[in-house]
């Protein structure tokens, strides 16, 4: 291994700034249930093929209840929930949550964090793990362009998600675009 690709593997992917640095960034507000419904449709659209899932979510009150009501909606829909996976606001490392979230293969991941937490620990599943986070898609509190940018260069790239009022967003790069709800005809 050259010297340069070793300095690179080793280096920690942890956020290197001051996590009070980001403290404007929003907690996670409670989910509604268009935005849970749009999440859902987001996994069943017609190619999709997903049936497992591994739940990730932070310690706080909106984002705990958030994955409970993911994984009941899931679950009554016939969707496996192969494990879910808690992490706190702040880490040494953020090693221990990426493993358990990736030691299983789901077809996709579910995310409901607060943005700083999720940026470190996204950086960590790309530094360490097989995460893809094109497989992944998540609740409102992610769909900010400052997460993407937060977590470096592409680090989100793929990540999709759903809005509060059943839109739904995604991240190409460092941006965010937003889609609003699909119009429902009679």
């Amino acid at each position: 291994m050259s010297i340069l690709k070793e300095r690179e593997s080793s280096r920690s992917p942890l956020i290197g700034a001051d996590p009070a640095a980001h403290a404007d960034l929003p907690a996670p507000a409670p989910h509604t249930e268009d935005e849970l419904a749009a999440l859902i449709g987001l996994l069943t659209l017609p190619k999709a093929r997903i049936e497992s899932v591994t739940i990730g979510h932070s310690r706080d009150t909106a984002s705990r209840a958030a994955a409970e009501a993911f994984a009941t909606a899931w679950t009554a829909r016939g969707g496996t929930v192969l494990t879910t996976v808690s992490w706190p606001g702040t880490a040494a490392s953020w090693l221990r949550p990426a493993r358990r979230l990736t030691a299983e293969l789901p077809d996709a991941w579910i995310m409901a964090a607060a943005p700083l937490g999720l940026a470190q620990l996204a950086r960590r599943l790309r530094h360490s793990t097989d995460w893809d986070p094109a497989r992944t898609y998540s609740f409102a509190s992610l769909g900010d362009s400052r997460v993407p940018a937060l977590a470096g260069d592409d680090v989100l790239h793929g990540l999709r998600g759903a809005t509060a009022d059943g839109g739904t967003w995604d991240v190409r790069h460092r941006w965010v675009t937003t889609y609003p709800p699909a119009e429902v005809t009679s």
